[in-house]
């Protein structure tokens, strides 16, 4: 078996065992904080109150019980003259854990909603909410690479004159300003004075493409000044380190033109450490969106986030956590598939011979 398949084999395994292992401490975790207060009327609490105990997580009695903590919930029902109570309890956290393992290996089923969307599958909310996120991510770092990389061929090979310092005085800028501030400055800008963009994300799910399209501008926008000094700081760096090496010295006095020096040898070079970034800065603009989502009201798994923490609502967090946590984790597994893709040179998981 070669030896790339091996350490990417290798790798996966490794990965699916951090997720459980950060999956695993996020629910105690989580399992150990307080109950959220109950709402609704008393039959819907019953009613998602039986769903928890037929899932394996509560559990109830016909009288008050100790040993099980505090009581989260009990409901009276009168048939025939006869009255009866039940009293539902949390099941020990290990007793939930095995039921939460079980329910997800076969049945992949993820837990409840308990606020946000009472009673509708977590899974089902994380994936009604993942595209915005996934689409201005992914348009961001669309906007931000070739940017970046054209900037920095230019600040390289305009090096110490006043084009470079330009260029690297406004990249120590918005590197140093953070995105939520750019996204203010833009929605005042942009939103607020001019009115040429919307204010905010379109509250309607059918809202027209168009819309849409226009609101995608001021978080793209936000999320790419970063990014795109990120990449001009790093592409200048590699670019000026390479051309002043050796073997670029040696291609000159072999009669290469400065232009072919630096297509057929320094850029290429210059991307061996630049290609792993761009995947491991894709988690950088994943948690920045988080602020953004926030603040341009846009309905992502970001603001998701937050808000499954402000309103206690656990599964869907733990959902949450979970698909931030294989993102991340996938991405540093792609960062280091992607050394020996740029660079043949790179044998991963190959023995010294």
């Amino acid at each position: 078996m070669p030896y790339i398949v091996k350490y990417s084999l290798k790798r996966i395994a490794l990965m699916l065992v951090s997720t459980f292992i950060i999956l695993t401490l996020t629910f105690f975790l989580i399992k150990m904080l307080p109950d959220p207060p109950m709402t609704g009327t008393a039959p819907n609490q019953y009613a998602f109150c039986m769903d928890q105990v037929s899932k394996g997580y509560y559990i109830f009695f016909n009288q008050p019980q100790e040993g099980y903590g505090n009581m989260i919930f009990s409901f009276t029902s009168s048939s025939g003259g006869a009255t009866t109570t039940v009293y539902f309890y949390r099941r020990p956290i290990l007793e939930q854990y095995g039921a939460w393992l079980t329910n997800i290996f076969t049945k992949w089923e993820w837990g409840s909603s308990t606020s946000i969307e009472e009673g509708s599958d977590a899974i089902y909310i994380i994936a009604s909410r993942l595209q915005p996120t996934v689409l201005i991510n992914i348009f961001a770092l669309i906007v931000s690479l070739p940017l970046g990389f054209l900037f920095g061929i230019i600040a390289a090979l305009k090096k110490n004159k006043m084009t470079d310092n330009i260029i690297s005085t406004i990249v120590m800028v918005f590197i140093s300003v953070p995105s939520f501030v750019v996204i203010l400055l833009l929605m005042l800008w942009l939103a607020f004075g001019a009115h040429v963009l919307p204010p905010s994300w379109p509250s309607a799910k059918d809202a027209p493409v168009s819309e849409y399209a226009l609101a995608m501008v001021i978080p793209v926008l936000s999320l790419s000044f970063g990014t795109i000094a990120t990449f001009t700081r790093y592409t200048r760096a590699e670019l000026c380190e390479v051309m002043s090496s050796d073997f670029l010295l040696l291609a000159k006095t072999k009669g290469l033109s400065k232009t072919q020096c630096i297509t057929r040898h320094a850029l290429r070079n210059s991307l061996v450490p630049i290609v792993p970034m761009v995947i491991g800065q894709f988690i950088g603009i994943l948690s920045g969106s988080v602020v953004l989502e926030q603040l341009y009201n846009i309905q992502g798994i970001g603001r998701l986030f937050v808000e499954s923490i402000s309103r206690q609502d656990y599964n869907v967090l733990l959902v949450d956590m979970a698909i931030f946590t294989l993102i991340s984790l996938g991405a540093g597994l792609l960062v280091d598939l992607s050394y020996g893709i740029v660079d043949p040179r790179i044998r991963m998981g190959a023995k010294a011979s």
